[in-house]
């Protein structure tokens, strides 16, 4: 689990966001079903159900493979208990991006899908769905500019400060590129990513980058309480941070054209 080295403190007496517990769990006979995230085939299946006043992940790593994990967390998302079926990198993985982005909503954080580029010490971030160009636009920013490095490709943090300023910090999760850094960057910019013809950016109005960030942030949206406060973080984030469209093409001229307009 090298990709949790970069991110180690030695302060024990450092408050806990939650805590994970490997152990055996039996699947629970009495559950009641909530929800089922599926997305595209290649990507993991998410199944939620309550037991009793517990929480309980069945997750498998594509739509349709078999049940790799098992999670059951308590009702505030801080103690959560772990067994492994098969796959302990992905288990673990999988399980901590579920508990930090669930437990850490209240605390105006928001873990992203979105690939990050930092330039000039200023962190941008491009949104898209899976398989829309993320990390090619993010990999022609790195082609086109030398003084540009990429913070994370998958996974990143995006937190609002008590001042008002938006931060993004990378995580011990990047997705299919091995990007495990621990530095961070104010927010100079989202842009969320179209595959085009042509490369067009504009800025987006206040509803339609809204949608936009939802679509990108991790949340149980059936849990009314961290909805609320992921929808107030992201309201102030979008008045704070401009957020655009852009349609491009996989090539080194929509970096330049995308940098133009965001720096």
């Amino acid at each position: 689990m090298t990709n949790y080295v970069p991110f180690r403190i030695e302060d024990e007496a450092q408050k806990t966001v939650f805590d994970l517990t490997l152990t055996d769990v039996p699947l629970p006979e009495e559950r009641t079903h909530v929800f089922t995230d599926t997305s595209d085939a290649d990507m993991p299946r998410i199944e939620i159900y309550r037991v009793g006043a517990e929480w309980l992940f069945l997750v498998s790593p594509t739509r349709d493979a078999a049940i790799s994990l098992r999670l059951i967390v308590s009702p505030d998302f801080h103690d959560a208990r772990l067994h492994i079926l098969s796959d302990t990198r992905f288990g673990i993985d999988n399980a901590c991006m579920i508990l930090y982005a669930f437990s850490t909503a209240l605390l105006h954080t928001l873990t992203m899908h979105a690939s990050v580029i930092v330039r000039n010490e200023r962190g941008y971030l491009f949104l898209g769905k899976s398989g829309t160009g993320k990390s090619t636009h993010a990999r022609m920013w790195l082609k086109a500019f030398d003084d540009a490095w990429l913070l994370n490709d998958d996974n990143p943090i995006l937190r609002l400060l008590d001042n008002g300023e938006v931060r993004v910090y990378g995580s011990p999760w990047s997705g299919k590129t091995p990007c495990y850094i621990h530095k961070d960057a104010p927010v100079a910019a989202i842009t969320q990513l179209a595959q085009a013809p042509q490369n067009n950016i504009r800025t987006l109005k206040l509803p339609q980058a809204y949608a936009y960030m939802l679509a990108s942030v991790s949340g149980l949206k059936i849990e009314p309480a961290m909805m609320d406060a992921l929808y107030d973080t992201i309201s102030h984030v979008i008045q704070s941070v401009p957020v655009r469209y852009m349609e491009c093409l996989p090539d080194t001229d929509a970096a330049h054209v995308c940098a133009e307009t965001v720096l």
